[in-house]
């Protein structure tokens, strides 16, 4: 796979989003980013096996990272984006820690997730 280069956060755009957390399988949804305000607020929602549950959190466009929360996780990570020219893609991949918090039944447990999204070359 070639190099990961940062780039700013395209939105509103829907990602696939996986956990992981240990050795157990991984846990698939949909993340939607629905706005970043121009105080770098954050807003939208996360979809895991058919719940869409609200997330707030912030955008620092200097360091490319982001941190959202939702009622059950807390999520930081880094965006990095991969350039296809032949098939006219960019690939964008948000990736990072998550922390499960009550009243989630896997409340204290931590682990990785990666959200990806393909969007055309501009």
């Amino acid at each position: 796979m070639r190099q990961m280069t940062r780039v700013s956060l395209p939105y509103p755009t829907t990602w696939e989003i996986r956990a992981r957390f240990g050795g157990r399988p991984v846990s698939q949804g949909t993340l939607f980013i629905q706005s970043v305000l121009n105080n770098n607020s954050l807003s939208g929602a996360v979809n895991f096996r058919g719940n869409f549950i609200p997330i707030q959190g912030v955008w620092n466009e200097a360091a490319r990272q982001i941190a959202f929360h939702t009622q059950f996780a807390s999520y930081v990570g880094t965006l990095l984006y991969q350039d296809e020219p032949l098939l006219n893609l960019r690939h964008y991949v948000l990736r990072g820690q998550v922390a499960m918090k009550p009243p989630s039944i896997r409340a204290g447990e931590t682990g990785t997730w990666q959200a990806v999204i393909h969007l055309p070359l501009r």
